[in-house]
């Protein structure tokens, strides 16, 4: 049923932005007014039509909402409910956030909120490698995972109703207990992160001794990596609220490279293969395009010999598919990967378009598993 109230979205960037495209395709009766602390973030939104109302002033417009969507690092979203605390709220307002962590957040909202207004913790679980508003798309969290994390007195009549308001996600809803959110996505998510960029900053400190290791770095290294990419500031709030199962999941990766470097020091050959082995069918067992808690990255490997005009050639035949391509490198670096030419992809559908595309001009293309 569509819904025809008042939806205050904190943060008008690529999440943001996205979860109100997707509210205003099924509920189009319903105004949306946007706040955000970079205002032309919240101009540019308004004019792609992501949002009805750009508003300087969220605290006049919270009195009004039915709804209100806290889309910013976690740090300001819970700056933003302490002042949500002190504003006479409509009796029946639903908030909740997008955030990575939850434990905090519901910590935090059941101190503040009591009696009718509802906080219920959410956190959709994809995303993209651009940012701001531009990049918003209403089927960006399509099949993928969208975590609800309602307290234990929380109505189930306002868990419907949340739902019910992004019912345009498409996505999977999962309810979820706070803290065995924060243990799960700290395993497959916020811990990989810290490893990817120790990774990084390991081989930062060779690469000050040694040319050559940019270079070849620059290979699979680099796109092993690129989850090290992401934004500081974000990953800084997070590991600061996940700090406790972060630590503990440290102990355990520490005492892990510690039977590895055992390993490597007996030097059996049998073991040392099982260990990869072992890795390889776990990692081979997962699902391949299932939308997790880590981005996906939509790349396409296309051998090409180095001719002029060959780079143009693809891209002019993609852009007269109306495919779109987010980025296009040259691999210099190709140990364990198919093709010279990677072209990335916002979505697996524009990806396999590309493929047929391609493959039907006699290219020969690869996607990396």
């Amino acid at each position: 049923m569509s819904e025809k109230g008042r939806v205050l979205l904190i943060g008008v960037g690529l999440i943001g932005g996205s979860v109100a495209l997707a509210i205003k395709k099924e509920h189009k009766e319903a105004t949306i007014i946007g706040f955000d602390v970079n205002h032309d973030n919240c101009m540019l939104a308004q004019k792609l039509n992501i949002i009805d109302v750009c508003t300087g002033n969220f605290q006049e417009e919270a009195s009004l909402a039915d709804l209100i969507i806290l889309a910013c690092p976690v740090e300001k979203a819970e700056q933003c409910l302490e002042v949500l605390s002190t504003l006479p709220l409509k009796e029946d307002v639903i908030i909740t956030d997008v955030c990575s962590t939850k434990s905090k957040m519901m910590e935090k909202a059941e101190q503040y909120f009591t009696g009718n207004v509802t906080f219920i913790g959410g956190h959709p679980m994809a995303g993209s490698h651009k940012v701001g508003p531009g990049s918003a798309r209403a089927h960006l969290f399509e099949n993928a995972y969208y975590i609800i994390t309602p307290s234990s007195t929380t109505p189930q009549t306002k868990i419907n109703k949340l739902k019910s308001w992004l019912i345009g996600t498409n996505a999977n809803f999962i309810i979820m207990d706070p803290d065995e959110h924060d243990l799960v996505t700290g395993v497959v998510s916020h811990f990989p992160h810290i490893i990817a960029a120790s990774l990084v900053r390991h081989v930062q400190q060779h690469a000050a001794s040694n040319d050559h290791v940019n270079f070849l770095a620059a290979g699979g290294f680099r796109d092993i990596t690129r989850i090290a990419s992401s934004s500081p500031e974000m990953w800084r709030d997070i590991v600061r609220h996940n700090q406790p199962k972060l630590l503990t999941l440290l102990d355990e990766w520490m005492a892990e490279m510690q039977d590895v470097r055992n390993l490597l020091m007996e030097g059996d050959s049998e073991l040392i293969f099982d260990y990869f082995h072992g890795a390889k069918k776990y990692r081979d067992s997962l699902p391949v395009r299932a939308k997790g808690a880590i981005t996906s990255f939509y790349d396409l490997f296309v051998d090409v010999e180095d001719t002029p005009g060959v780079i143009s050639d693809i891209t002019t035949l993609l852009a007269k598919e109306h495919i779109s391509i987010t980025n296009i490198r040259i691999i210099e670096a190709r140990e364990d990967v198919y093709g010279v030419l990677r072209l990335s992809f916002q979505t697996e559908q524009d990806l396999n378009r590309a493929k047929v595309s391609l493959e039907n001009k006699g290219y020969e293309t690869y996607i990396s598993m």
